[in-house]
């Protein structure tokens, strides 16, 4: 096995007297993409920033290509990309001159940074946009910007913030072609997500985090497997009347699960579950029968919606 490329070891993150990152351990093997999944506060982005070589550690220990962000966060960064969650691009300049003036920050000669620009438009399906002021583009187009940008000193590691965030579910899944694209170049990924199929569709291996700690780590296949039923049972019944509904689905399937808007019904054959409680006199609006995914691996392990 080769060396990880990232290793953290009890590694903690506290702003004052709150502890935004609680002693966690992490490996990341290159060419992996590894994520880190949880609920808003869970300290995913916190632990980012670290990673990133932005904010210092606070205890424990973090290496990157065994190196020590503390000592060696200039050559780190070098070999990095990050992509954001929020879009820092140059809106009053072009695409072409984003890319530009971002490879001048890593000395990049003029004549490579454009060579590099153009490869990286192609890549990011931006060629036709090239002159386009930022300010113009779509939100997709904008982020594909921000990943191609990150990509500008070709790094051995890209992290990404919320990758996805507020993007529609075609400029989505545009997205994510770019980025298996990477993967099968070798380039190592880490990302956080709110989505669970962002996450099941991406990440070779993934954490869950909640309240600053991993509460579970696995392969999306593994960790569904471990923690939830083979199918989900779901029912929709008339508004306010859930919580009644739910105590008369007690013993079916393994447990239920109550959200605002629907009960979730685990169990190994979802519609022998449908069938018993038919069977108790029940009539919801809607009945689904679905494999089980990693949002119910999420919703059992952080007990929050992803509303939250």
């Amino acid at each position: 096995m080769p060396e990880p490329l990232i290793v953290a070891h009890q590694l903690v993150k506290r702003f004052g007297d709150f502890t935004a990152v609680d002693g966690i351990d992490v490996q990341v093997q290159p060419g992996e993409v590894f994520g880190f999944l949880g609920p808003n506060g869970a300290g995913k982005s916190s632990t980012m920033r670290m990673i990133g070589c932005v904010s210092p550690v606070t205890s424990g220990s973090l290496r990157l290509f065994g190196l020590d962000p503390a000592t060696h966060g200039a050559k780190i960064r070098a070999r990095i990309g990050v992509v954001p969650q929020l879009d820092t691009l140059d809106t009053e300049l072009s695409v072409q001159e984003n890319l530009w003036l971002y490879g001048r920050f890593f000395d990049l000669p003029r004549a490579e940074a454009k060579r590099r620009a153009v490869e990286l438009l192609e890549f990011a399906q931006l060629s036709d946009r090239a002159d386009s002021v930022v300010d113009n583009l779509s939100g997709g187009m904008k982020r594909r910007l921000s990943i191609a940008r990150s990509l500008i000193n070709n790094p051995e590691l890209l992290l990404l913030d919320e990758p996805t965030t507020g993007l529609d579910p075609q400029a989505r899944h545009v997205l994510w072609d770019r980025l298996y694209r990477l993967k099968q170049e070798g380039v190592t990924q880490v990302l956080t997500t709110h989505y669970m199929d962002e996450a099941e569709q991406l990440c070779d291996r993934l954490v869950v985090m909640d309240h600053g700690r991993i509460v579970a780590e696995g392969s999306p296949r593994s960790l569904i497997e471990q923690w939830s039923t083979r199918e989900v049972l779901e029912l929709r019944f008339p508004a306010g009347t859930n919580d009644t509904n739910a105590a008369q689905l007690a013993g079916i399937g393994e447990r239920q699960e109550l959200l605002p808007d629907r009960v979730l019904v685990y169990a190994h054959d979802g519609e022998a579950a449908l069938v018993e409680a038919h069977a108790r006199g029940l009539q919801p609006e809607s009945a689904l029968v679905r494999r089980a995914s990693l949002e119910d691996v999420f919703l059992l392990l952080t007990g929050r919606s992803l509303a939250d």
